[in-house]
């Protein structure tokens, strides 16, 4: 069987006082209800311990630049395979664009609407403006310009370490574009990045350990400085949050699939009911992964459409992830009485398109994503993302399902636009008339066909942080794909 499928069945079976996953979710839990309390009875204390927070954030902002570079060179790439496939390539990366797109509009819309984190005045005071002003950045008096000459950064490899994250986005492009231009001659430096890219997420992922002690902290300090009503508009973020997902699932691609295939969306969530069960319990779509191919195929989907749209969409179809940065940015602007203005917001919702990409998967991408859009747009923001430190865990899985279910409803719309799906057969499998049979996931050669680039991902994303990373290297079967094939 092969190494995804394993990794997979392992996190759906491990006990849970036993999973690492489960035991820094309660750990996060207690270091916010803990953080929470303190803050209510003694603030002084509370207010004394905010450093904690910010430290934490701080380790996620160390990050941003090598995941916002690795990911988007990564990303590149992915485009450029998805692209070569013809039409449906083609057709599947302008519906996950629009439809992100349209995802991070709809967060915007619904944060402007319920203003979370208003009248909180938060302050954390750690922002300097002198020393981001003191970068050499470009100024003309005029600002739209000095905005995009301060993109071009001083030297290549300058931009990797200024802390300028529109100049890292930038940088990454150019690489990105730059490999697949190479052709065959570039596969070995995608091999390395691809590799660098499973070292920081691995940082990450060791970083986000120290998250419980980190939402203690944040949450002592923001309670004690505000109050009990900051625990009302975290509340109030995360509920909002919530119905925004359930209702994108629900209405816009539930509309979507019964307009394009006369399919219910009910019937599709209850069909994925496992899956769902497994990503709640690792706060992970990737572990998932493999079983939504077999379940997709078993529906009646062409297997050549499946093998495209599912794995390119876990990289490029990010509803969840898309909703939760634009309505978490707005909140940690009104919290600190610093709102975005609608250009800033626009701006913004430009950079998340483009950075977003890849942020799924593995714990804490997001939030580092979110910190480097404050940062390269509001920096002083920055220190904000520690109101979201608290919470960050607990929006996780709505994220993750929605990506999901995103990905299962572009699967089926890309086959019944591509006229390469069994409507019929779909309907009697969402019936329960031809019920999915868990053996044939032994079987599925999509099993194998989902490593590549991709592998190091899996072997970081399934397995706890504190184990050793897997070897890459799997049991290699015939017709199957490995990371060493870039070299070929």
């Amino acid at each position: 069987m092969a190494q995804t499928s394993d990794a997979a069945r392992s996190a759906s079976a491990t006990p849970w006082y036993r999973s690492g996953t489960h035991l820094l979710y309660l750990s996060v839990i207690a270091g916010v209800v803990l953080g929470a309390a303190l803050g209510l009875i003694a603030p002084g204390t509370g207010k004394a311990l905010a450093p904690i927070g910010t430290g934490f954030v701080a380790l996620i902002k160390m990050l941003i630049a090598p995941v916002i570079f690795c990911t988007i060179v990564i990303g590149v790439g992915s485009v450029a395979k998805a692209a070569t496939v013809g039409r449906v390539g083609g057709m599947a990366l302008i519906y996950f664009v629009l439809m992100s797109t349209f995802a991070l509009v709809i967060g915007l819309v619904v944060g402007n609407l319920i203003h979370p984190g208003d009248d909180l005045h938060y302050h954390s005071g750690h922002y300097e403006v002198a020393a981001a002003e003191s970068t050499g950045w470009a100024n003309t008096g005029n600002h739209t310009v000095d905005f995009l000459l301060n993109i071009i950064p001083g030297s290549l490899l300058n931009a990797l370490v200024s802390g300028n994250i529109l100049q890292a986005l930038f940088v990454a492009l150019l690489v990105g574009f730059a490999l697949q231009r190479m052709g065959e001659a570039g596969k070995p430096i995608l091999k390395f990045i691809t590799y660098l890219q499973a070292v920081v997420f691995r940082i990450l992922m060791m970083i986000m350990w120290v998250a419980p002690l980190g939402a203690f902290g944040a949450m002592a300090g923001v309670v004690g400085a505000t109050g009990i009503k900051a625990v009302g508009q975290m509340a109030l973020l995360m509920l909002a949050f919530y119905i925004t997902c359930a209702l994108f699932i629900l209405v816009i691609l539930g509309g979507l699939l019964k307009l394009a295939t006369g399919l219910n969306i009910l019937k599709l969530l209850k069909y994925l009911g496992r899956e769902y069960l497994l990503i709640f319990s690792t706060s992970s779509s990737e572990a998932a992964l493999p079983r939504l191919i077999a379940k997709m195929e078993h529906t009646g989907v062409d297997k050549s459409v499946v093998g495209i749209v599912v794995p390119t969409g876990y990289s490029f179809n990010l509803d969840g992830t898309a909703i939760y940065l634009t309505m978490a940015s707005i909140f940690v602007a009104d919290a600190m009485g610093k709102p975005l203005n609608i250009g800033e917001q626009v701006s913004l919702l430009i950079f998340m398109i483009i950075a977003s990409k890849g942020a799924a998967g593995v714990t804490g991408a997001g939030l580092a994503t979110l910190a480097g859009g404050l940062q390269s747009h509001r920096p002083e923001l920055v220190d904000g993302v520690s109101l979201i430190v608290g919470i960050d865990k607990f929006m996780s899985e709505a994220r993750a399902l929605t990506n999901f279910t995103g990905n299962a409803v572009a699967t089926l719309l890309m086959g019944r636009w591509n006229r390469m799906v069994d409507l019929d057969r779909a309907r009697r499998v969402l019936d329960g008339e031809l019920p999915f049979n868990e053996a044939d996931l032994a079987e599925n050669p999509h099993y194998e066909e989902v490593q590549g680039d991709r592998n190091v991902d899996q072997a970081v994303v399934l397995k706890s942080p504190t184990k050793q990373m897997p070897t890459v290297e799997g049991p290699r079967q015939a017709g199957s794909t490995t990371i060493q094939d870039l070299d070929s």
